[in-house]
């Protein structure tokens, strides 16, 4: 089972973010500001939702429309050493072990890569003006500030790879891979801190989307606070993270360069690598809703197929 991510750590997360600790390649105020990406939102009207509506003078059906669109859920780093977080206001939720040693992304002196990692809750901030402009909106299940992971807690599985380095995906070649014709850029089990991979962005990469999957699911045998609700009564959130699916996520580029629209993994490496080993990515999830018009949610119908 999933163990919670202890209260404390929740409760200064807003101090936090009101002081910067410690210089880095971006704060809050550009997180928000990154968040007005049209591209990424995608805002669509889908479908049609029924509700039954009773009075004391009697029932009758109402109708509402039902929207999809995309949400940025949290920031993914990736970073080599403690203190050395992208997001400058969460260096002090990100002390924990020494990562790998500092090498130029251009001088690929090992294959094998060490990360820390966190996945802080979304300040959202920019989007705000992009959803209130469309109507109606979902809102995002994560808390902003809020550590859904946080690598130095997770020890034991992000250090030593256990239990996943008996997992059946962990074993299988092939299997649970982010890659494309001719390019592997790493397995997605077992889901630790290690990657076995000379590009710096790709391994980077590699370990955000091992931190998605975790997070996005419950159960899992890691230290994290899971962003994985099913929802009901004309709200759908997203489904669970699955390597190069673009349906059920988006990641969009913060750090070391800021990125106005997202991608899948793999994705084309930036010409500017991080001289640190630092990178950062909002990761963006699907949501449906529709507004409610009565006291029981009956059905709804899709006019699409997402």
């Amino acid at each position: 089972m999933a163990v919670k991510i202890p209260k404390k750590l929740t409760a200064i997360c807003s101090t936090l973010a009101l002081a910067i600790t410690a210089q880095a390649e971006i704060n809050t105020a550009t997180i928000m500001a990154s968040s007005a990406s049209p591209s990424c939102l995608e805002y669509k009207v889908v479908g049609t939702c029924f509700w039954l509506f009773c009075t004391q003078f009697g029932c009758k059906v109402r109708t509402s429309t039902k929207v999809r669109h995309f949400l940025p859920e949290m920031v993914m780093s990736a970073y080599n050493h403690e203190g050395q977080n992208p997001w400058a206001e969460m260096n002090l939720m990100s002390q924990g072990v020494k990562g790998g040693e500092y090498r130029s992304p251009q001088k690929n002196y090992t294959q094998l890569t060490f990360k820390n990692a966190t996945a802080i809750g979304h300040p959202q901030g920019a989007i705000s003006s992009l959803l209130n402009s469309t109507g109606y909106y979902c809102q995002s299940q994560t808390t902003p500030f809020m550590p859904y992971f946080l690598s130095s807690l997770d020890y034991f599985a992000w250090r030593q790879n256990l239990p996943e380095m008996f997992y059946p995906e962990a074993l299988t070649p092939g299997m649970r891979e982010i890659k494309r014709a001719g390019d592997t850029w790493g397995n997605i089990f077992p889901r630790g801190g290690a990657v076995t991979q000379v590009n710096d962005y790709k391994a980077s990469a590699v370990i955000a989307q091992r931190i998605a999957d975790i997070v996005s699911r419950n159960g899992q045998l890691h230290i994290y606070q899971p962003a994985a609700r099913t929802g009901g009564a004309g709200t759908w959130y997203p489904d669970p993270v699955k390597e190069g699916n673009s349906k059920n996520h988006k990641w969009q580029q913060l750090s070391p360069e800021m990125s106005k629209s997202c991608s899948t993994f793999p994705d084309t490496p930036p010409t500017l690598q991080s001289e640190k080993g630092n990178y950062a990515w909002a990761l963006w999830r699907p949501y449906k809703c529709c507004k409610r018009r009565g006291q029981t949610f009956l059905y709804s119908i899709d006019w699409y197929n997402e």
